[in-house]
């Protein structure tokens, strides 16, 4: 189904539940980019059942995007650095561990104009915000209080939540909020899911890289929502390199690649931007997990039934479940390529000569 065809069927299906006032739950916030310093801020409204990013990896497409387009997103200009109540009730309904009932009266009925492009996920409806009432307390996690309280940096403070098990989404929303850091400021929703990233990946990359190599070439994949990943773990100091090939129509098609060296990047990734950091992170996990550091290059290929892209969760996800899988292991990289060759549509030659890693391959590889 094409992208316009599937937002005028969820249109349909969503604007009955719409009206003025929204009485529900709300599983987060949301804080937009524009107009920075002064942003659109407001807590996020459920009309229907969500489900967790490793859940949705699953789904049915259109069920994914129709669960997306049933949130909400209601809006309030705020300055990044406000102290208002407006404020703090969002943060509470960040720090709490389940969804908290609200109500929220707009200026006008939301309207529903689903947008389609290569960076942002769907979004529902939206409308300006007139007034938020919290009609519960928040449930919040004694853990996740005492962090908030303390005065840490908001790159130490995620960390420690992570450290606590708190998952990376739960972890962007806190950021998010402004509920982190000694100046605890608002943070664009689309800024602090790749800051959670990076800060989760550079503080796991300390110990990475300090453990010993993995000793074989291994091959790991996942394919979902039309993405195929495949992920070449190599013997060697801790490097980077994520590739992104889409072959969708919507959008002209093209082979981009970003790369880290051991010491790190010291510039964003702005050829992949999100996606990067979302796939990086789950490489990272993976070798923090078995104490091993690795040269290691994902190829991410997109095909045609990705029409509309869901979010970066979805890399994050389908990477972390290629990380999970049981790996096809090789005794040299040239038979870890032919085994990759067959598992990709892009002709291999076209990645080899973008790769940093491949250029730099030793003679003991082949």
């Amino acid at each position: 189904m094409r992208a316009e065809q599937l937002s005028d069927e969820i249109r349909k299906m969503m604007s009955p539940k719409l009206a003025k006032e929204f009485f529900g739950p709300s599983s987060g916030i949301f804080i937009g980019t524009e107009g920075y310093p002064k942003l659109n801020a407001g807590p996020l409204g459920l009309l229907d059942v969500q489900f967790a990013p490793p859940i949705m990896l699953k789904m049915d497409y259109g069920k994914i995007i129709a669960a997306q387009a049933s949130v909400i997103r209601s809006n309030k200009k705020q300055n990044i650095f406000s102290r208002e109540r407006f404020v703090s009730d969002m943060q509470e309904i960040s720090l709490a561990k389940l969804p908290t009932d609200i109500e929220m009266i707009f200026s006008k009925k939301p309207s529903f104009a689903m947008s389609f492009d290569k960076i942002h996920q769907p979004m529902g409806a939206s409308a300006k915000l007139e007034s938020l009432r919290l009609t519960e307390n928040p449930k919040i996690d004694n853990k996740v209080e005492k962090v908030v309280n303390d005065e840490m940096l908001a790159n130490e403070s995620s960390m420690v939540l992570y450290n606590h098990g708190i998952d990376v989404y739960k972890i962007t929303t806190i950021l998010s909020s402004g509920a982190l850091g000694v100046k605890k400021k608002l943070v664009p929703t689309r800024w602090s899911i790749t800051a959670t990233d990076d800060i989760i990946a550079k503080s796991l990359l300390h110990d990475v890289r300090g453990f010993s190599s993995v000793n074989d070439f291994s091959v790991f994949e996942s394919f979902n929502l039309d993405n195929r990943f495949v992920a070449l773990v190599m013997p060697g100091s801790w490097e980077f390199e994520n590739f992104e090939a889409w072959s969708a129509p919507v959008w002209k098609p093209g082979l981009e690649v970003e790369y880290e060296p051991f010491s790190g990047r010291t510039t964003y990734a702005e050829m992949e931007g999100g996606g990067y950091y979302a796939s990086r992170i789950a490489v990272v996990e993976y070798l923090h997990k078995i104490k091993r550091q690795a040269r290691v290059v994902v190829f991410r290929e997109i095909y045609e039934g990705y029409s509309v892209p869901v979010g970066v969760w979805q890399v994050r996800e389908n990477m972390r479940n290629a990380m999970t899988s049981s790996p096809v292991k090789f005794s040299s990289l040239k038979e870890a390529m032919n085994y990759v060759s067959t598992r990709l549509r892009f002709p291999l030659k076209n990645y080899m000569e973008k790769s940093t890693i491949f250029m730099q391959r030793r003679l003991t590889d082949f």
